[in-house]
């Protein structure tokens, strides 16, 4: 083991006495502990203080812990915005299909796509049926490739199934070429 010596002290001429670096570990107060140079027992070297300032890594929260702090998001919450940026949202109305692609960080749009959009609107025989999730579906790709999006995500709302319409969106997603992750 390395012997950890205090570093040396410079005595002011007003009588009080500051230390000669400034530096991080200079700023916390000085305990009244020796350090010798001989090895500690491995027993001694691993204590556990709950009041020390140095602890480990915190990567999981156990059940006390979230019993203690219950609006702290869990790992997967907080790390999911960087490992799944883009998040697809499709929106049924009576009459209408919206979709959109946004980036989760800055919720920034990156394609969006409606069948109430002035080149849909006239040009489909019917807003909602299953031809015009297919478009939707289409345009989503195509404006995703565009700009550079080929892997997106998508989170089915509580009790929200995917088949009929939403499963044809996203069918269609996958058929043009774009992965879900």
């Amino acid at each position: 083991m390395a012997c950890i010596s205090a570093p040396p002290l410079l005595s002011n001429p007003c009588g009080s006495v500051k230390p000669a670096r400034l530096s991080w570990a200079s700023s916390f107060p000085k305990l009244g502990i020796s350090f010798n140079c001989i090895a500690a027992p491995p027993s001694s070297l691993h204590t556990h203080n709950k009041d020390s300032f140095i602890r480990a890594a915190w990567t999981r929260r156990s059940r006390g812990e979230a019993a203690k702090r219950p609006n702290r998001k869990s790992w997967s919450q907080r790390t999911d915005m960087y490992m799944r940026p883009f998040l697809l949202d499709v929106f049924f109305s009576k009459r209408f299909i919206h979709a959109k692609v946004m980036h989760r960080g800055t919720s920034k749009v990156i394609s969006v796509a409606s069948t109430n959009s002035k080149d849909l609107r006239y040009s489909l025989t019917s807003l909602v049926d299953n031809d015009a999730c297919r478009v939707i579906g289409n345009l989503i790709a195509e404006r995703c490739k565009d700009a550079d999006v080929f892997a997106m995500s998508f989170e089915p709302k509580k009790n929200e199934r995917i088949e009929g319409r939403l499963g044809i969106v996203l069918d269609t997603i996958k058929e043009n070429g774009i992965m879900f992750v």
